[in-house]
């Protein structure tokens, strides 16, 4: 039974992954501004867009998690673009570059990911106003940086995290990703810099954040401090904590609560 259950959930995310053919696009074709020393690596975006007759003009950039190592490409990235697709909302799944300490370089890329989502917003039938950034665990840190630190054509209007790493904070944060972002023994003030909750002002787009409390890998202190902030100063949020999941489900329906997850997120997408 267990097997089949496991056989079942692999089919769904490879449908789901298959339903529609995305567009590879290279973030970067003239190369990139900044270096992790991995030249052999490049960023780029894979673009999912609705139907025409579907489409209301958002999109959402997407992170995936992977502790700032690697992606978890399918269940927090490709999978995602049938659900908001069928919603009328884009999909731009982002492939950044793993920071190996150079911390500029995953911002970078997803900052340009937002620029180049605006940049092609009339062709791609979006408005430059409703573009969104959504990140998972790793990814998640990224997506809040991005929130709170960009300014301009690279700044979100809205943002969803799941179980998402916040701070840079010894004792609270992901030791592998603060590691492999900031390094191993960063300054006080550059793991300050990064605790993205420390960053929160009114000015931080409306925030969906989701968290299992029972997630050992990142602390789930983690999102409950960043909405905490975000109520602080009157920005918008959504905070949801399921009983049980751990870390890591992304779109899997074995996590327990996946069609709850799923109906919250959509509402909470209606409601603005």
């Amino acid at each position: 039974m267990k097997k089949l259950k496991t056989l079942i959930l692999m089919l769904f995310v490879a449908a789901t992954a298959m339903a529609q053919k995305g567009t590879d696009i290279a973030l970067w074709p003239e190369g990139a501004p900044n270096d992790n020393g991995n030249e052999r690596e490049k960023a780029k975006v894979t673009v999912f867009l609705p139907e025409a007759r579907r489409a209301t003009g958002r999109a959402i950039v997407i992170c995936p998690g992977g502790g700032y190592s690697h992606l978890a490409w399918e269940k927090e990235g490709t999978a995602w673009a049938p659900f908001f697709n069928q919603q009328g909302i884009a999909v731009i799944v982002l492939k950044y570059r793993m920071p190996n300490g150079h911390l500029e370089v995953p911002i970078s890329d997803a900052e340009e990911a937002i620029r180049l989502v605006r940049r092609n917003a009339a062709q791609w039938n979006v408005k430059p106003n409703d573009i969104g950034i959504m990140g998972f665990s790793a990814g998640g840190h990224l997506a809040s940086t991005i929130a709170t630190h960009s300014k301009g054509d690279a700044k979100p209007n809205f943002q969803i995290l799941f179980y998402p790493v916040i701070t840079m904070e010894p004792g609270i944060t992901h030791q592998g990703s603060h590691d492999l972002l900031l390094g191993k023994k960063p300054k006080k003030k550059l793991e300050r810099e990064y605790s993205n909750d420390q960053q929160v002002t009114r000015a931080t787009p409306r925030a969906f954040i989701v968290l299992s409390d029972d997630d050992n890998v990142v602390l789930p202190a983690n999102g409950v401090s960043y909405y905490l902030e975000c109520y602080r100063h009157d920005v918008p949020a959504t905070l949801h904590v399921y009983p049980t999941g751990g870390h890591g489900w992304g779109i899997l329906q074995s996590f327990d609560y996946h069609f709850e997850m799923m109906g919250e997120l959509k509402a909470w997408l209606r409601s603005f």
